[in-house]
């Protein structure tokens, strides 16, 4: 017994003196490439010091991980705010939320647990689930949030559309007093309650007939092109007054008061139309489609057909309208591209991951390498230069040669990995291949998608030398996280003022790599405002030192925009528009963030545009 005491009491001053000399540990190693860029550190194992470091790794997953309620992130302000809107709230805890969000929601972090596979019967992963989820119900508790204590949270749910995960995690048992749900999965355990997720649900049925029927997430896709809706057919204070089966595939939902009257004729086939006879008038209905009657007689609107005009009196479109003169005054500032010879790189053999360096604390990741060409290849004296091929996973690649750009290239969402293959112009000598990989989002949905990888992996390849081929993908390459000018924050006031800025006939417009700032006023009144960046390529945009998003209109939308019916079931292929547009032009400001006068404005452009084309617009309704 005694020897057990002193054994466990050894064990106990070997971890404590570990973790209390664990900067001395670190001072005495190099740096490790896969250091997160957030403060904390993960360390790959190391051939001395692996278990202090392994295990310092799994402490810091439990204890070196703040949560932050700070500013936007403040959830308890925005329960409360929503509470005094007389509205009531959904809590989807997660923590995995799937939601087109980055990494499903993860924090990238979790990614390198040891052991750790998410989204599965995992101890690793189910600490932190469990950890993150109590969190979260406690802190809701403590403000007395939860419906059964006066506040306005009537629902919360685990985990998202967990059905093609199939593993059933046990009721969460937290005592909220508000039911649980779980959306798409059908076998979701007592007493979670299953609910829909789709385009339609009305043949959707819970998996027990206590459990209520519920439509957690109606995929809309997007709205119908020119469909205009008016506001004078307000049906949902009018009692249901009748439901008529006119034939097997037909019925007419009625709704009437003393004053008005209003009906929905429904047609449930989805491939053939029908003439639908109501009140001695005869409708035609295509397939899979409801019309609306004004005064239970004038068919104003009909799901399938693509426009017509709204018989009702209010009738608004949207119209984004430029303000304050729509234009601004540019400076701009060259962001400098980096070589493998730069102090501030990392170097090490063979090609790494991107997110196992940058941790996500940046999009970029540059790879860098030096290749030597000799004065005897012939390429230099034919002029037939070599080709470089590059494999990435993805997401968008960017190839300087010597400093100038020589290609760019980007996946799809379908496929992110990608290949560059082009010629290069190359020099008798050192050569600087500088090759900048951009992450656009972690994926945040698939079979162990925490395995999946980001950045040049390679093969990288020189083609056209005397030698043949020659491979590069196992040569001695230097990292760089990041921007220059993410690291002096040129986005915020003080960042601004740490480098040279040039404007007028010396401004840089359609250069790659180049930061721009102005400053603008506020606009009066209380419309939406926006920024049309239709002339840009590829970036981010800052206001007021917050970013309002990546902008990328250079993307453009590609498809088939051809005809258009929406008879029979949807799909998101139906009646596309905009082929060849940007698929994203206007970029929401919100007015919270203005003052004003003096609001400051960013753009970093990665690709190369035009910013005096920028403008500053209001939406307003016609």
């Amino acid at each position: 017994m005694l020897l057990s005491i002193t054994l466990f009491l050894w064990v106990f001053v070997v971890l404590l003196l570990l973790l209390l000399l664990q900067p001395l540990f670190l001072m005495m190693i190099e740096p490790s490439p896969l250091m997160a860029r957030e403060g904390f550190s993960f360390l790959v194992p190391f051939t001395t010091l692996e278990a202090p470091l392994r295990f310092f790794t799994f402490l810091r997953m439990f204890f070196s991980h703040p949560y932050n309620f700070a500013g936007r992130y403040d959830l308890v302000r925005f329960i409360k705010l929503v509470q005094q809107a007389g509205l009531y709230v959904h809590l989807r805890i997660g923590p995995y939320v799937c939601a087109e969000w980055n990494f499903g929601g993860f924090p990238v972090w979790l990614k390198y647990v040891q052991g750790i596979s998410f989204r599965t019967d995992n101890e690793p992963f189910k600490a932190a689930m469990q950890k993150f989820t109590k969190k979260i119900v406690d802190v809701m508790k403590s403000e007395k949030l939860f419906q059964t204590q006066g506040g306005p949270i009537i629902m919360s749910q685990i985990e998202n559309e967990y059905g093609p995960v199939e593993w059933e995690i046990g009721a969460p048992g937290l005592g909220t007093g508000v039911p649980w749900i779980m959306c798409k999965q059908e076998d979701a355990p007592d007493p979670i309650i299953d609910t829909c997720n789709g385009f339609y649900c009305e043949n959707f049925k819970p998996n027990k007939s206590s459990k209520p029927k519920m439509w957690t997430e109606a995929w809309t896709g997007g709205t119908m092109a020119g469909q205009i809706l008016g506001e004078q057919l307000l049906v949902s204070s009018l009692p249901l007054a009748m439901i008529l089966t006119l034939r097997l595939m037909n019925t007419v939902h009625v709704f009437n008061s003393k004053s008005a009257c209003a009906a929905f004729l429904a047609n449930y086939d989805t491939k053939s139309p029908a003439k639908v006879a109501f009140q001695n008038t005869q409708y035609d209905l295509p397939p899979w489609s409801i019309s609306i009657l004004l005064d239970c007689k004038i068919e104003i609107f009909n799901t399938a057909k693509k426009y017509q005009k709204i018989l009702a009196p209010k009738v608004h479109r949207m119209k984004m309208t430029p303000v304050n003169g729509g234009v601004f005054s540019w400076q701009s500032s060259n962001e400098q591209t980096v070589s493998a010879d730069d102090s501030d790189t990392i170097a090490r053999d063979g090609l790494w991951d991107q997110i196992s360096l940058t941790r996500d604390a940046s999009d970029y990741l540059w790879y860098l390498t030096n290749v030597n060409i000799q004065p005897g290849e012939a390429f230099l004296k034919n002029g037939q230069s070599p080709t470089l091929t590059i494999m990435s996973a993805g997401h968008t690649l960017h190839i300087f040669i010597n400093g100038q750009l020589s290609g760019t290239t980007y996946g799809s969402l379908q496929n992110p990995k990608l290949t560059y293959s082009g010629n290069v112009k190359l020099r008798a000598g050192i050569n600087k291949i500088s090759l900048l990989s951009v992450a656009v989002g972690l994926p945040n949905v698939g079979l162990h998608f925490e395995t999946w990888n980001t950045g040049v992996l390679g093969p990288v390849t020189l083609k056209g030398l005397n030698e043949g081929t020659r491979d590069l993908t196992n040569q001695k390459w230097s990292y760089k996280v990041g921007l220059k000018g993410e690291s002096l924050k040129l986005h915020t006031l003080d960042g601004s003022s740490s480098v040279e800025w040039v404007e007028g006939s010396s401004l840089a417009t359609k250069r790659p790599l180049t930061w721009y700032k102005t400053t603008f006023n506020a606009p009066a009144g209380n419309d939406p405002l926006a920024l049309d960046t239709s002339t840009m390529g590829k970036g981010e945009i800052w206001v007021n030192g917050q970013s309002i998003g990546r902008h990328w209109p250079g993307y453009k939308a590609r498809g088939n925009c051809g005809g258009c019916s929406y008879a029979g079931i949807f799909n998101e292929k139906k009646c596309r528009t905009n082929c060849g547009e940007a698929s994203q032009r206007w970029y929401h400001v919100p007015r919270s963030w203005l003052k004003p006068s003096g609001n400051s404005l960013v753009v970093f452009e990665e690709w190369g545009g035009d910013p005096t084309g920028i403008s500053l617009v209001k939406r307003i309704a016609q």
